[in-house]
């Protein structure tokens, strides 16, 4: 039996949840990869999978296996990769937030250009995600990571505009001060906890406004396009707020106290043999953050003048991440 290719069968059955959909997924019969599967169990001497006619779950040891599993797979990638002289190769999957996803998307041409072997599939994702269920090698996370299992390096922080577009000020009047936002149609995003209230932070003190909500939504993409088109207030990341408060379909709203900062983490699996296409992708993030000044310094600007010269900014050069 081939262990690695048993493991690689296995893994992909527990994230695909069938043993049909691995098999497409890996180019092989049903059958041989059912014998794969059945072989490993009995080198290991454990069950697996739990199958019926309807289902299939991991049994309790196969969960306890996936991370070792995964484990000796990177080893396996990082071994090939330090022999070949091809470079970098295979397939990263990636999951970020959307305003993330949009501040790197124009610089994954040039990698993908760098690097013909190489290949990513990018997740927009507001939640956490099961990184070893599914076969993630990287997640990017806003605010704090509680999960002690996940290697975590934090590589910036937000920026984010109380704002609102002209059309709906003109009817309900832009709020002067905290107590009047509570007044106002609040669109919010659930990506962070709790949506009933917002934090705002000058630098020096922290204020927190309960809302009621009219819309809420888990996508800021959407709460960007609710925003726009009238239908309240919200907080947006710098990343989407910016062009539109610089072409004027957006108003900013209490520039002297704006959102507070919340970290931004790099996530994955294991700091032991990390493979060379994911370090490849790590890099890259890293470095986007770093070109954006704003993202990648913790302290609060002086003003929303500063706040939006720091996304003009011309680029930093790239540093290596480890």
């Amino acid at each position: 039996m081939d262990i690695v290719c048993a493991l690689r069968s296995f893994l992909r059955v527990a994230d695909a949840g069938s043993f049909s959909a691995a098999a497409f997924d890996l180019n092989l019969t049903q059958p041989a990869v059912s014998r794969q599967v059945s072989a490993l169990e009995a080198h290991l001497n454990m069950r697996l999978l739990h199958r019926s006619t309807t289902a299939l779950t991991l049994t309790a040891e196969g969960k306890q296996v996936i991370p070792m599993a995964l484990r000796v797979i990177e080893a396996v990638e990082a071994l090939g990769e330090s022999a070949s002289s091809g470079g970098v190769s295979g397939k990263v999957r990636l999951s970020l937030p959307a305003p993330l996803g949009l501040h790197i998307s124009d610089r994954l041409a040039a990698l993908l250009n760098r690097h013909p072997k190489l290949s990513i599939e990018v997740l927009f994702r507001e939640e956490p995600s099961d990184l070893v269920g599914e076969g993630i090698d990287i997640e990017v996370r806003l605010g704090a990571v509680a999960d002690n299992d996940l290697v975590c390096r934090r590589i910036g922080w937000t920026a984010a505009f109380l704002v609102a577009a002209p059309n709906y000020l003109e009817k309900r009047g832009p709020p002067r001060t905290f107590e009047d936002i509570s007044r106002h149609d609040c669109i919010c995003s659930s990506l962070h906890g709790d949506s009933r209230s917002w934090l705002f932070s000058n630098g020096t003190d922290e204020v927190a406004v309960r809302i009621a909500p009219r819309l809420v939504v888990n996508s800021a993409v959407a709460v960007h396009r609710a925003t726009l088109a009238g239908a309240g207030i919200a907080i947006l990341s710098h990343i989407l707020a910016v062009p539109d408060i610089e072409a004027g379909r957006l108003i900013n709203l209490l520039p002297d106290f704006p959102p507070a900062r919340l970290p931004i983490t790099l996530v994955y699996p294991s700091r032991h043999n990390v493979p060379l296409r994911v370090r490849t992708v790590l890099d890259l993030l890293v470095a986007a953050m770093r070109e954006d000044r704003l993202l990648a310094s913790s302290s609060a600007p002086d003003s929303v003048e500063t706040t939006l010269r720091s996304t003009k900014a011309p680029p930093a050069a790239p540093h290596a991440a480890a």
